[in-house]
């Protein structure tokens, strides 16, 4: 009977099977009303204890609604995704009893799209912790690789029942786990058009493929799956566009604070963005905008002494100089080191990522720094904290001209994982903004550069309307009536001439003269009248001061005259170069203020505002280039294009050249020239070797610039020791300057204070600058001998005096301790032995009938100050 029975139970079994498979819609029906509710009901109760199933077999309709509520509940937590991710995969491989299963995470790297590992070999009870894969060792390959990324390619599951047969198999990870891929089974997980994951089951137990039924089942999963990664994915771009636009709302706040400084532009936006970036470290290395070399910097590369750049150049032709890095290091504890002019081996540079961003303006996205091949980064620890690099992202930083003006350098994501294309596209948003940033900066400074021209040109105009028309038109007239002094008559070709016996007015005649001598007035038709205006007005471009006036530049040109005619230096140079040459010497010192480079610097006037190197003499340079804009002023107006473009840039060779800062760079190059023409035998190869060659004909001319800038120093001892007294007094004015205006302590030189040190200091100028140029050009043409003979004279005049100085101040030390504790009476009588030393060195030397004026240094002596007095040369003004 029981067997019967059990027969009858199983017939009816059979039977409700066929027609539950037969009605499909009906056992819907029924499982919606009887079973569904009571399931749900009884979960939430924890009524109902399901013992996990071992096999697909043993899985039930209750048991796979326990799975779904869970998975359903654990999506709405806030649990990563990976979790829920794992229980989908590990249900995927029990249902279709899989050997394995992985998800594989869609992202892009440098423009080109990838699959990395995300969770990794999961079984049907393998742990969360082992499955989930350490972002420093995950697998990445791109999506022409393999059947997962054929299925990200093509956007469509692949049921593969022998991949051996499969042409895009690919066994490399096969070879890693030391597995045997058999058959597979693959899905891609879709936002909207778009992979963002593939999750793959491997290797049918029990069977050599996976059926038709276990495609189905693992899809109904993958659903699942879709779901879970798709809200993770939602919420990861919700959170990248919310740091986006952070990063450009501050970094905008930031870059409009500061309008006029890039640096500081940059320095702001940076570091107020750098909570959003998400990096450990970061690095902005700014670049050198300068395109062209200074003409002097270019001397050694074509005179074969300095190897030309051969480095790599930025896309519009620099050379690759980071002048500035500003290290963000966000580890532990914040910190910001920002390093000029930083070493080729900066932890940030040395790698040369940066340089080759910078040379192609690509944006570099590196996962494995340390296996890197092409660029050598620091496999270990970069400094003393033990922080190692892993993952690196360049980015150019692009201005509006499409000009590269730095590079920025991302290290290291802090969830550990390689940037991705999201990381790009925030930070290329970041850099780009910046970029497009820098034409504030760049207005701002177009704007401050015209205001601070503008305040030149003011002082400049406020200066000349000391004189009307009226006056000047006199002048001219009285000029051109006047008969222009015979250059014998006034020793104009002499090395010893002096400007003392005339009047400036003159020497303006003189000066004409000049230019009659050397041939150019009626070679280059220069009209009389604009020559004499011209001569004219620069004299009036000098200012009324102690040293640096007018006849200081007029000395100069007539060295330079001098020199080219009685030093016979001409025969290197046409007549075209010699006129600009003199002209240059003229000029170079117009509108000086009776301050040095330095000065002008410190005080932030101006025109230091506006130059940055060789401030005065760029001022000179660009004060000659607008006389020659003036028609009525521009005495090469007769001259064609490219003879007045040269005119140009003799004048900047010659009038930049007298900056001492650029003389000791000249100083070797010259030697070498001179060297060179002692070695050859034949007089027209000497000339040759000079006049053929641009570069050589430069540096001459610098130096013969230095030379007659420096020339009252070769001029007989009446005249030297006069104009000595005359630099040291405006040098004393600059020192004056210094103690009332900047509050700051001027040097021993510019030091009235120091003013019996003259002598010692004269002895040290001429050994330190000035022998050298006297020496050499006197070996390269024995017609200069009476310069260098001069200065020899001369250092020995004043070694006497200091040797005078050094003794009597000696021979007052020993009174000083013979007096000690002795009355007021021996003190005095001290300091007026000190007193009348001072007048006895400066007014009764060789010369002193040409030094009849008086004037008040300040002395130190037995710890108080007394004012003594000491020869003074007559003002500019009282030779009129």
């Amino acid at each position: 009977m029981t067997i019967i029975q059990t027969q009858d139970n199983m017939a009816n079994k059979d039977t409700v099977e066929q027609f539950l498979d037969n009605n499909p819609q009906f056992a819907k029906e029924y499982y919606d009303k009887k079973v569904k509710a009571e399931v749900i009901t009884a979960a939430f109760n924890n009524q109902v204890k399901v013992k996990e199933p071992t096999s697909y077999k043993d899985v039930s309709a209750l048991q796979e609604a326990e799975f779904i509520f869970e998975l359903v509940k654990e999506m709405q937590g806030t649990e990563p995704m990976e979790k829920a991710l794992h229980k989908i995969l590990q249900r995927i491989a029990l249902l279709i009893q899989a050997d394995r299963c992985s998800y594989f995470g869609c992202r892009a790297r440098n423009g080109v799209p990838e699959l990395s590992t995300i969770l990794f070999d999961v079984t049907h009870n393998s742990p969360f912790n082992i499955n989930l894969v350490n972002p420093n060792v995950e697998i990445v390959f791109p999506t022409d690789m393999g059947i997962v990324g054929w299925t990200a390619h093509s956007k469509k599951a692949q049921n593969i029942p022998d991949v051996k047969k499969d042409k895009h198999f690919s066994d490399f990870v096969d070879k890693q786990c030391k597995y045997t891929t058999k058959c597979m089974i693959t899905a891609p997980i879709m936002n909207e058009k778009e992979p963002i994951g593939v999750i793959m089951a491997l290797n049918k137990q029990g069977a050599n493929e996976f059926s038709k039924s276990d495609q189905e089942l693992f899809n109904k999963y993958v659903n699942f799956a879709s779901v879970v990664v798709l809200l993770a994915h939602t919420a990861s771009m919700w959170d990248i566009e919310s740091r986006r636009s952070q990063v450009l709302l501050w970094s905008a706040s930031k870059v409009f604070e500061e309008l006029t400084d890039i640096e500081r532009q940059f320095h702001k936006a940076l570091y107020t963005v750098r909570t959003y970036i998400k990096c450990e470290r970061y690095s902005v290395g700014l670049l050198d905008m300068t395109k062209e070399k200074e003409f002097f910097d270019e001397w050694a590369i074509k005179l074969g002494e300095q190897e030309p750049y051969k480095g790599p150049k930025t896309p519009d032709g620099r050379e690759i100089n980071f002048y500035k890095i500003i290290d963000y290091l966000l580890e532990d504890k914040e910190e910001i080191k920002v390093i000029p002019g930083p070493p080729a081996d900066h932890w940030a540079l040395v790698s040369g990522l940066p340089a080759y961003v910078a040379e192609n303006g690509f944006i570099c996205n590196m996962m494995n720094a340390a296996a890197d091949e092409y660029f050598a980064f620091q496999k270990e620890a970069v400094d003393e904290t033990g922080w190692t690099i892993k993952n690196v992202l360049s980015l150019p930083i692009v201005n509006k001209k499409e000009e590269i003006v730095g590079v920025a350098t991302f290290f290291n994501r802090k969830d550990g994982k390689p940037f991705d294309e999201n990381d790009e596209q925030i930070t290329e948003a970041l850099t780009q903004f910046l970029g497009w940033s820098t034409l504030n900066s760049d207005t701002y400074d177009k704007l401050n550069r015209t205001e601070w021209r503008k305040d030149i040109a003011q002082g400049m105009l406020m200066y000349q309307s000391t004189a009307t028309p009226n006056d000047v038109q006199t002048i001219l007239t009285c000029i051109r009536q006047s008969n222009i002094p015979e250059a014998k008559t006034v020793e104009l070709h002499e090395f010893h001439f002096s400007d003392f016996p005339l009047s400036e007015f003159e020497l303006i005649k003189c000066g004409i003269r000049c230019f009659f001598e050397l041939g150019v007035v009626e070679k280059f038709k220069v009209p009389a009248e604009i020559l004499t205006r011209w001569m004219y007005t620069v004299r009036k471009g000098y200012r009324d001061i102690t040293y640096h006036n007018w006849r200081h530049g007029f000395n100069v040109g007539q060295t330079m005259f001098t020199l080219l005619l009685t030093g016979k230096l001409k025969k290197y140079y046409s007549d075209l170069e010699a006129f600009a040459m003199v002209a240059a010497g003229f000029c170079h010192d117009i509108d000086h203020r009776g301050t040095n480079n330095l000065y002008q610097t410190k005080s932030l006037s101006p025109l230091a505002k506006l130059h940055s190197s060789s401030v005065m003499e760029r001022h000179h340079l660009e004060y000659s280039k607008t006389l020659m804009e003036d028609e009525n002023l521009n005495i090469f107006q007769n001259l064609q294009k490219r003879q007045f473009e040269t005119v140009q840039h003799l004048f900047e060779v010659c009038i930049i050249a007298t900056d001492l800062a650029l003389y000791f760079k000249k100083r070797t190059m010259f030697q070498k020239i001179v060297e060179s023409i002692e070695g050859i035998p034949e007089e027209k190869e000497k000339v040759n070797y000079v006049s053929n060659n641009a570069t050589r004909k430069e540096i001459i001319m610098a130096m013969m610039m230095t030379a007659c800038d420096l020339s009252a120093i070769t001029k007989p001892w009446e005249v030297q020791s006069k104009v000595a007294l005359m630099v040291a007094a405006e040098f004393w004015e600059q020192g004056d300057l210094e103690r009332t205006v900047l509050d700051q302590q001027p040097i021993p030189m510019m030091d009235r204070n120091h003013a019996d040190e003259l002598p010692k200091m004269q002895c040290g100028f001429i050994d330190f600058v000035c022998s050298f140029v006297y020496k050499e050009f006197s070996r390269l043409h024995t017609e200069i001998t009476p310069m260098f003979n001069g200065l020899n004279i001369n250092r020995g005049e004043w070694r006497a005096l200091a040797d005078v100085h050094e003794a009597k101040m000696k021979a007052i030390e020993d009174e000083k301790k013979k007096l000690q504790g002795g009355d007021a009476q021996g003190e005095r009588r001290c300091l007026k032995s000190h007193s009348l030393l001072l007048i006895l060195i400066f007014a009764l030397s060789p010369g002193s009938h040409c030094l009849p004026h008086l004037f008040l240094l300040p002395v130190k002596m037995a710890g108080r100050q007394r004012r003594v007095l000491s020869a003074r040369p007559p003002g500019p003004s009282e030779h009129l």
